[in-house]
């Protein structure tokens, strides 16, 4: 009964430790950054001849309590393209990244985010407040790319805050410790047996 109840203890500490955990590739809240009209975030390029805005606390600060995040529609009439990648191995990986409305003249924004082979439009009304959205990706060893632009020109668009790229990594080595430390003490207990 004894070896039945190790087993059974076994089993369920190995199947504990084979789970994954998400493993940052990279992550960007903006706060780092000077606010300004027509910035590029470090890190980040801004195509399509447009722009976007670096705003936040004490400057356009449209959703209080964020500190800086991005205007998706900067200010020169034209909605950049705002992209940032990373060298990343074979897997999965996930990107969160919040999405609020402009809060300033009542449009809706479409916000197509592309990230690596996927791709999804989101729909911001003019009003909503910071909600995290997520989207994931199979990708083959090399660059993985992220961008986010506002469907419509004009000055104001929607807001970008949190943004987060991560992948799922297992954990093997911490089952194989542990798969032979059990083996061991099943040894030592059928000898004595």
């Amino acid at each position: 009964m004894k070896i039945r109840t190790l087993a059974a203890a076994a089993t369920m500490a190995l199947a504990a430790t084979t789970g994954a955990h998400a493993a940052t590739v990279w992550s960007d809240n903006f706060d780092a950054d000077a606010r300004g009209l027509n910035a590029v975030p470090a890190g980040w390029t801004v195509a399509n001849a447009g722009t976007v805005d670096v705003i936040g606390t004490g400057f356009f600060d449209e959703i209080p309590g964020n500190g800086n995040y991005i205007d998706l529609d900067g200010s020169n009439g034209v909605a950049g393209l705002l992209t940032r990648g990373a060298s990343v191995g074979a897997g999965t990986y996930t990107a969160t990244f919040s999405l609020g409305g402009n809060h300033r003249d009542g449009s809706t924004d479409l916000v197509t985010v592309n990230f690596g082979g996927s791709s999804q439009t989101f729909s911001v009304g003019p009003n909503d407040a910071f909600t995290t959205y997520s989207l994931t990706t199979a990708a083959a060893a090399g660059d993985l790319s992220l961008s986010f632009v506002d469907g419509r020109n004009g000055n104001i668009g929607a807001l970008l805050d949190n943004v987060t790229v991560a992948s799922a990594v297992p954990e093997p080595a911490s089952a194989v410790l542990l798969g032979l430390g059990l083996a061991a003490v099943g040894m030592a207990r059928r000898r004595r047996a």
